[in-house]
């Protein structure tokens, strides 16, 4: 790992033989599925056992499933549910990039918190997903029992390097194009067009990737980008201060990070310290890329019990 201080527990037992490809954990015969209310629009979401609440927020491009061996581990002590973020699968699809602003988001996990008659949940996040689930916390951290981050660094760290790492900002350009184009573009994701099956293309294994086809060819393909459109910090200039940190959170907080990510650099992990409250516990994948929740999964399902129920 780059520069990151010897305070992060970075995890080593991690090899490319490990990597579960999602077969192993078949949670759809064990789930029940529903849909809550938020604000008109509705948010579909799967359920499996029983137990303080764990509500697992995916990213792009994903739904729910991305979640399943976490789901299939934890759900003999906990009742998880992962949902479809708005755009994506069986939930709702509205129109224009205003309905896509963070606020919204944030809005939909507390509408399923409360549909399920729930008070708070620990939240976890991916991606996008990720950055759901650190808003969250800043605006409802009494909702928010305990906070889980995957590849998707402090708002502050990732601030930071979008104005003083060349890498991250170069890393960034693919937003960038999701910003200014649109679905029908024939170039716009990575260099071919958006269809279900080339949003599947990162799905390894073979039984995977005909669900995550279904759900994408369910989904609504610009509200895919109305997430970079709506909430993508433009970079500030090269050079710039780091923007002011946003409160301390309260709660105790469990990072994930696969070091092969191209997207998102691990250098945004440094100094996360700094902007939590409660103990904090970084676990890198060496050999996992962006998705690490499959790329890793049974070091991420493993460690996020373990965590959970020492905590519990």
């Amino acid at each position: 790992m780059r520069n990151i201080a010897k305070r992060l527990l970075t995890a080593l037992l991690l090899t490319a033989s490990t990597f579960s490809l999602g077969a192993a954990a078949e949670i759809l015969d064990d789930v029940s599925y529903g849909h809550a209310d938020s604000s008109g629009v509705k948010i579909h979401y799967a359920t499996a056992g029983e137990g303080p609440l764990v509500v697992m927020i995916h990213g792009f491009p994903d739904y729910w499933y991305s979640w399943r061996d976490q789901m299939e581990t934890l759900k003999s002590d906990f009742q998880v549910v992962a949902i479809d973020q708005r755009g994506y699968n069986k939930s709702g699809q509205p129109q224009g990039v205003d309905n896509y602003g963070m606020q919204h988001l944030v809005s939909d996990v507390a509408a399923v918190i409360r549909h399920l008659g729930r008070e708070k949940a620990t939240i976890v996040g991916h991606d996008w997903g990720g950055a759901v689930a650190w808003q969250f916390a800043f605006a409802l951290p009494q909702m928010t029992e305990r906070l889980i981050v995957l590849n998707l660094p402090h708002p502050a760290g990732m601030g930071r390097e979008l104005a003083n790492n060349a890498e991250q900002r170069a890393n960034s350009d693919y937003a960038r194009k999701f910003q200014e184009g649109s679905p029908e573009d024939p170039d716009i994701l990575f260099g071919g067009p958006m269809t279900a099956a080339n949003l599947a293309g990162w799905v390894r294994d073979e039984e995977a990737r005909k669900h995550y086809v279904a759900a994408f060819e369910r989904s609504d393909f610009a509200g895919m980008l109305n997430y970079y459109k709506a909430n993508y910090p433009t970079p500030p200039p090269p050079g710039s201060p780091a923007p002011p940190a946003p409160p301390k959170l309260p709660m105790p907080v469990l990072m994930f990070h696969g070091l092969q990510d191209t997207a998102l650099h691990s250098d945004g992990l440094n100094n996360t310290w700094d902007w939590i409250d409660a103990d904090l516990t970084i676990v890198t994948a060496p050999e996992a890329g962006h998705f690490v929740q499959q790329d890793a999964a049974d070091l991420v399902s493993t460690t996020m019990k373990w965590w959970l129920l020492s905590r519990s």
